[in-house]
């Protein structure tokens, strides 16, 4: 029977990690994401892993690149200025094609901001994260308990398609306590990585892991098939949750811990015969297009919820061929947007547009 506990998102999310067989993590200490290094210090000497706090984000980022290179389940997290360091690792990560889990607990910017919640990260995970042209694949959990499912769901896509996972949360959902059910998959054993750098013993062909191709050809084809692997990923990957939109006349879009503000002020709207529905992506890459462009077939038009400038509003207005207008209800900086002020557009930019 699966055991429910309250715990904080940080932690529900680090835990279950462990319960993925993560046995390696790096970090270091920054805030909104502490809780998940101080979990991780805890739990990984009890697992017979190895945590190191590292002395810069850029060496973290590294050392996971070493771990996962030598075919190990690695993970590391920060919040927002922590993670735009880490962005030459994650190319190189991109380049090796290796499988790694990256959590981005996001905080006000730009520069240092604030501690305060943010998602004006969307842009920095959604179009790669570092140079050169990659993808991650991005989750973008919205409770406590998809802070503890998504970790499995990271583990399992890093290691089926060879590359970076990242977890894009928020000080909201690090922080807050919420029962967490403990049911984690019945893991089977880790995936076999036959071109993990782990030694021969003389009996196979030895394996190179690099990102360095001399040759522009060699790097052309090898980019070129790394996104034949990415259109997979986007046919078969792309996840969202629809709420109240089979009659929906205005669609609500937002993710994370913005869409649960954005699901109240539906309700909101529904209590006054406003047709209001939700579409929340669940991965903001590969984006739910499919789900948003037979929407726009049906609705008026679309806002846009986010804790950040609007930054969304683009893929929203990419899936949708711009064939419906969408407006924008966002705070920044910090700053969370609440359900009147939701309702507000949706009575106003919703229904006028």
């Amino acid at each position: 029977m699966a055991e429910t506990i309250l715990m904080k998102g940080n932690e529900a999310m680090a835990e279950a990690a462990v319960m993925a067989g993560c046995r390696h993590f790096f970090g270091y200490p920054i805030t909104p994401q502490n809780e998940v290094a101080a979990y991780m210090s805890r739990r990984m000497p009890q697992v017979d892993g190895v945590y190191l706090q590292a002395e810069s984000e850029i060496a973290a980022i590294n050392m996971v690149l070493g771990a996962s290179a030598a075919g190990a389940r690695a993970m590391t997290s920060s919040s927002s200025p922590g993670v735009a360091l880490k962005s030459e690792g994650l190319s190189y990560l991109a380049g090796c094609d290796l499988p790694a889990v990256v959590v981005n607990i996001q905080r006000g910017g730009p520069g240092l901001g604030s501690i305060q919640p943010s998602q004006a990260d969307y842009f920095m995970a959604t179009r790669g994260g570092g140079h050169g042209d990659f993808h991650m694949i991005v989750l973008a959990p919205n409770s406590v308990q998809e802070m503890f499912d998504c970790a499995f769901t990271a583990f399992d896509l890093a290691d089926k398609y060879r590359m970076t996972v990242n977890i894009l949360a928020d000080g909201v959902l690090g922080q807050m306590m919420e029962p967490v059910v403990m049911n984690s998959p019945k893991m089977a054993e880790l995936p076999a990585k036959d071109w993990a750098v782990t030694g021969t013993g003389g009996k196979r062909k030895s394996n190179i892991v690099n990102s360095l191709y001399l040759k522009p050809e060699a790097l052309e084809q090898t980019n070129i098939e790394r996104y034949k692997r990415y259109a997979v990923i986007e046919k078969e990957e792309a996840r969202s949750e629809s709420y109240l939109m089979d009659d929906a006349e205005i669609c609500v879009t937002a993710y994370g811990a913005s869409s649960r503000v954005a699901r109240n002020a539906v309700d909101m709207a529904r209590e006054k015969g406003v047709k209001a529905g939700l579409i929340r992506p669940i991965t903001v890459w590969p984006f739910p297009k499919g789900v948003f462009l037979e929407a726009a077939g049906r609705v008026n038009s679309f806002v846009c919820v986010e804790m950040s400038m609007g930054q969304m509003i683009e893929d929203v207005e990419l899936a949708i061929r711009c064939k419906k207008p969408v407006a924008f209800c966002g705070r920044t900086g910090g700053m969370i947007p609440d359900p009147e002020q939701v309702l507000a557009a949706i009575m106003k930019d919703g229904r006028l547009s």
